[in-house]
């Protein structure tokens, strides 16, 4: 029998929260953070509801896992993100110092990797393309019914 915790199982939960921003009427991304097979932060977009800029789905995770482990790194942890983070979310990611970051789909619009220079720690281990399709799928829907 193969490892249940998977990318994709953590994955689909951070797709789950992806989903739940959808139906509050946030952009769809979601994010959580995981630390020895278990999640120890999560977040979705919550932009919106907060009327906060930075209320992105990757600083809430960030935020509740530092608040779980009572400290400001995350070295021993792993970001799942349905979407390529942004700039804000890349230099929140940089200062956690996580050990991985998991993304589903690129954003080729604002993602951090339009931007010059690698913007993650250089120990931060990235896996890109995991149930992107999903992910993608997920933002379209979502924008399709904005137009």
């Amino acid at each position: 029998m193969g490892n249940l915790f998977t990318d994709e199982y953590f994955m689909a939960m951070a797709l789950e929260l992806a989903e739940q921003a959808a139906e509050a009427g946030e952009i769809p991304v979601g994010a959580v953070v995981v630390s020895n097979n278990r999640v120890i932060g999560k977040g979705y977009n919550q932009t919106e509801r907060l009327h906060d800029v930075t209320a992105h789905a990757e600083i809430l995770a960030i935020s509740a896992a530092s608040n779980y482990l009572n400290a400001k790194y995350l070295t021993n942890c792993t970001l799942y993100v349905t979407l390529e983070p942004c700039v804000m979310c890349a230099g929140a990611l940089f200062w956690s110092q996580m050990s991985r970051i998991v993304i589903g789909a690129e954003d080729e619009k604002r993602g951090y990797s339009q931007i010059q220079g690698n913007l993650l720690h250089p120990k931060t281990r990235l896996t890109t393309g995991v149930l992107a399709d999903e992910s993608r799928q997920l933002l379209k829907q979502f924008f399709g019914r904005m137009r």
